[in-house]
């Protein structure tokens, strides 16, 4: 039970991880630049951040077995040597005007650091925090949701100062750095840990430890892919609204294209605090009710956006929607541990990350064919409508399911 380490410390290692592997939402700022400089087309250009998300949950999937085995400080150094890699060997890509030497670099080397980095500090921190499982692990996922904030107006300031190459070169080492410091740091919990000074009642561990399974036996459970299909819904329509937030809020609500701008910048303050404060309130209200919210949330708010010409209430409406995709992020790994518990955290949360993978290439297809089509965003807008009634009927029928696992597991007492 004793341990030298501070579990805020722990936490802030992996905020300092989630910051830098965070960055790859600020890909957009490339996009321009590259292709004046050498003359990728956007579809080219974008499709280094598809390979990325790709392999991120790819990585997350296959390497969840080696955290859980390994640890958390040499699977951050291995997401750390990765994605360091990666950006460098982007650098070398541009600079020898090379496209498949980007793909390679960012895409598949630092698609897999982000996949091992994501997962890294989150399955550490729900084991340091038994007391506030939710508010842990939306501190450090928040840190994923702020980055692009952050690395935005730095990778600016570097592509005019120094040119696209260079930039890639400095940001490796910079980020190469950081977690380096924050993965040397993490460390998993003694077994059985519980803070000094915290009292958890054993009613309430009951009701959060539902299950220790193993990885391998959590996806033969209905309420495995109950989460995985939760996820995927959250994420492939929050993430086909942000690749066309801008255009969508110039056509429906007549907003400038400045205006559609600022509104994106500020969507990203919206995706990161809704990650910590929503991951946070799930530990009052639990986690089933968390997700219950979020789709009734989200069924209005899709279903009013296609009928909003008020700039001012379109945008409040996206910034409702972002909160709800950040918060879907960080209150996953909780709702893992509430309904698997920890014994395998990683491993399981890598298997349910490849909801992002598919949602990553899901969404912004879905939402780019239907406006070909129609020169509209609304029918798409109807689709995610019906997709969220889906996930709002598997978020009642998981309720069921865990109901009947408390149950068994009073009978067993």
């Amino acid at each position: 039970m004793e341990t030298k380490k501070n579990r805020w410390l722990i936490a802030l290692a992996g905020v300092g991880i989630h910051i830098s592997i965070g960055s790859v939402y600020a890909w957009s700022v490339f996009t321009t630049p590259l292709q004046e400089s050498i003359g990728w087309s956007l579809s080219q250009v974008s499709f280094t951040f598809s390979i990325a998300i790709l392999f991120l949950g790819l990585s997350a999937a296959f390497m969840g077995h080696f955290v859980e085995a390994k640890g958390p400080r040499k699977s951050g150094l291995v997401s750390t040597v990765f994605f360091a890699l990666g950006m460098i060997t982007a650098g070398f890509g541009i600079q020898l005007e090379m496209l498949w030497l980007l793909y390679v670099g960012y895409g598949v080397l630092g698609g897999i650091g982000l996949g091992i980095g994501y997962i890294t500090p989150v399955s550490t921190l729900v084991k340091w925090f038994p007391d506030r499982r939710g508010m842990a692990t939306g501190l450090a996922i928040m840190g994923f949701g702020f980055a692009a904030m952050i690395a935005s107006p730095v990778m600016r300031f570097l592509i005019e100062s120094v040119g696209i190459p260079n930039t890639f070169f400095i940001l490796g080492a910079i980020y190469f750095v950081i977690m380096l410091v924050a993965s040397l740091y993490l460390e998993k919990p003694p077994e059985g840990y519980v803070p000094a000074g915290v009292v958890i009642e054993e009613t309430k561990t009951a009701s959060l430890d539902l299950a220790q399974l193993t990885a391998n036996e959590a996806i033969k459970t209905k309420r495995f892919y109950f989460l995985w299909f939760m996820l995927f819904i959250n994420v492939t329509c929050g993430i086909a609204i942000l690749a066309v937030a801008s255009p969508m809020g110039v056509e429906i609500a007549g907003l400038s294209a400045g205006a559609a701008a600022v509104m994106v910048g500020i969507m990203g303050v919206f995706n990161g605090a809704g990650r910590l404060i929503w991951a946070s309130i799930s530990d009052y209200i639990g986690r089933p009710n968390l997700y219950t919210i979020f789709f009734v949330l989200q069924i209005g708010v899709f279903a009013i956006l296609p009928f909003t010409t008020n700039g001012i209430l379109f945008q409040i409406l996206l910034f409702i929607m972002i909160t709800c995709y950040g918060g879907g992020f960080s209150a996953i790994p909780a709702y893992i541990g509430d309904i698997f518990g920890t014994k395998q955290l990683g491993a399981i949360h890598g298997y349910i990350l490849t909801a992002w993978a598919a949602a990553g290439l899901a969404g912004p297809f879905i939402v780019a064919e239907i406006y070909e089509a129609t020169q509209s965003y609304a029918l798409s807008l109807y689709i995610f409508v019906a997709m969220f009634v889906v996930a709002l009927i598997i978020s009642i029928i998981i309720r069921f399911d865990i109901r009947k696992l408390k149950v068994k597991n009073e009978h067993r007492v």
